[in-house]
C-alpha cells in the first residue's frame, strides 16, 4: 500500500520482422510509444520526477531500524527480523536483471520510540502528517547511533508485539514542507513496516520500495474484488500473486529494459514481433501499440520461471496502460485471453489470462489487433496491427 502524501492529496534485442516498411528498431521508434505521466503523482508514465522519487538503477543503500514502544517492548532476535525481509534484496536483483541492488544494512540495536504504538494512528488509516512524525521520531532516536547521510532510504521495522502498527505504508517526502533532516541530509524515502509483513512476507519490501521509484498501486482501492485489474500478474497488484514480477512496461519505465527492447507501433500499420519472456534477460521484451496521448496496449511473453514459477498460465500477456489513471483505479488492466477457464486452487480467473497461439485480441474502438502466432520454450511470436 502507498499512502500518498496527503499534503499533496494523496542484452541485445532479437530481430523484428516488420510487415510495414520503415519502422526500424531504434530508440526514436520506442520513444514514440513512451506515454507521459498525467496524475502528478505515482503513475505508469514513462518519465519520472527523480527529485520526488528515486531512480531504480545501481545500488540503493538501505538502513534498517528496529523500533519498540513503551506499550510494546522489544521481543525476539534482531537477526530474525532482518531475515524476514532480507530476501527482498535477491528478489529485486533478479527482477531487474541485476540493474538494481538493495543493500540492506541493519542497525543492530533497538531504537526506543517516545510514544505508545497505539498513538500513531496506523489502525485508523494514518495521515501523512502522523506518518511523517512517526518516521521523524524513529530517525531522531537513531541519529546518535548511525550516519544517515550514507543511506538512500530507510526501513523501519517494529517489534512483533506492536500490534497497533498494523500495515506497511511508504513515506515519500513533501518538498514543500520542512520535512525530516538527519546528519545534514533530507530524509526522502522510508518504508514503515507493520504486522502485515508477516502475512505478505519479504515481497512487501519490494512492493513498497517500488513506490519510492514512482509506481502506483495496481490493486483496486474500491469495491470488493481488489485484484480485478491485474490479478496476480504484478506485485503492485497482488504481493502474494502467482506471477508477481513487474510487468514489462514497468521494467521499461525503470530502465531495466532498453528502448531497443521495445517494439513500438505508434500509428497505423502492422509488424511481427518475437518476444522473449520477461523473466529472462535479453531480447525484445514488450510490443506497444499506442492508442492515444495517455493509453496503449502492451503485449509481453510470460513463463513460469524465476519468481514467476507459480504462474497459473503462460503465454502472451496483453494489458492496457493508461497513464492518466490514478493509483488504485486501474492504470494497468490485464485483458483476459481465457475468461471461461476454470481457475485451479490458488489462482483467480484473471490469473489464467495469457493468450496462446491461434488466439487474438481485438479492440474495434481503437483498431488494435494482437495475434499470437507461435510459441517457444521462453518466447512468443505475435503480430500487432493498428487500423
Amino acid at each position: 500500500m502507498r499512502l500518498r502524501s496527503l499534503a499533496a492529496v494523496l542484452a541485445a534485442a532479437l530481430p523484428l520482422v516488420a510487415a510495414t516498411p520503415a519502422l526500424a528498431d531504434t530508440a526514436a521508434a520506442a520513444s514514440a510509444c513512451a506515454l507521459p505521466g498525467k496524475t502528478g503523482w505515482t503513475d505508469e508514465g514513462r518519465s519520472t520526477d527523480y527529485t520526488q522519487f528515486q531512480q531504480p538503477l545501481g545500488t540503493k543503500h538501505v538502513l534498517m531500524l528496529f523500533v519498540d514502544f513503551p506499550d510494546a517492548p522489544a521481543t525476539g532476535s534482531l537477526d530474525g527480523y532482518y531475515r524476514q525481509l532480507a530476501p527482498a534484496q535477491e528478489w529485486m536483483k533478479q527482477d531487474s536483471y541485476g540493474r538494481l541492488r538493495l543493500d540492506i544494512d541493519p542497525l543492530k540495536r533497538w531504537i526506543h520510540m517516545p510514544q505508545a504504538s497505539s498513538s500513531y494512528g496506523f489502525q485508523r488509516g494514518i495521515t501523512f502528517e502522523a506518518h511523517e512524525a512517526y518516521v521523524k521520531q524513529a530517525v531522531e532516536a537513531a541519529e546518535p547511533y548511525t550516519d544517515f547521510s550514507k543511506y538512500d532510504m530507510f526501513y523501519i521495522v517494529p517489534t512483533a508485539s506492536a500490534s497497533a502498527i498494523s500495515f506497511s505504508p511508504t513515506y515519500l517526502y513533501d518538498p514543500t514542507t520542512a520535512g525530516i533532516t538527519a546528519n545534514g541530509k533530507r530524509i526522502k524515502w522510508a518504508v514503515t513496516f507493520g504486522q502485515d509483513m508477516y502475512h505478505w512476507g519479504f515481497k512487501v519490501a519490494d512492493h513498497e520500495t517500488s513506490h519510492t521509484f514512482g509506481l502506483p498501486d495496481l490493486y483496486g482501492f474500491t469495491g470488493t474484488d481488489y485484484h480485478r485489474y491485474v490479478g496476480g500478474w504484478d506485485l503492485m497488484g497482488d504481493i502474494a500473486g502467482p506471477a508477481p514480477q513487474h510487468i514489462g512496461w514497468e521494467r521499461w519505465k525503470f530502465g531495466w529494459i532498453d528502448d531497443r527492447q521495445v517494439a513500438c507501433l505508434p500509428t497505423s500499420g502492422s509488424r511481427t514481433v518475437h518476444l522473449k519472456a520477461v523473466e529472462r534477460p535479453g531480447g525484445t521484451k514488450i510490443a506497444v501499440v499506442r492508442t492515444s496521448d495517455t493509453t496503449a496496449y502492451v503485449a509481453e511473453s510470460r513463463r513460469a520461471v524465476g519468481a514467476d514459477s507459480k504462474a497459473c498460465s503462460t503465454g502472451v500477456l496483453v494489458y492496457k496502460v493508461d497513464t492518466s489513471t490514478q493509483t488504485g483505479y486501474g492504470p494497468v488492466q490485464v485483458i483476459n485471453g481465457d475468461p471461461g477457464a476454470t481457475a485451479p486452487t490458488g489462482c483467480t480467473v484473471l490469473d489464467m489470462a495469457a493468450y496462446q497461439p491461434g488466439q487474438s485480441f481485438s479492440d474495434p474502438a481503437t483498431g488494435v489487433t494482437i495475434d499470437v502466432l507461435r510459441r517457444g520454450p521462453l518466447a512468443d511470436t505475435i503480430k500487432i496491427t493498428k487500423q
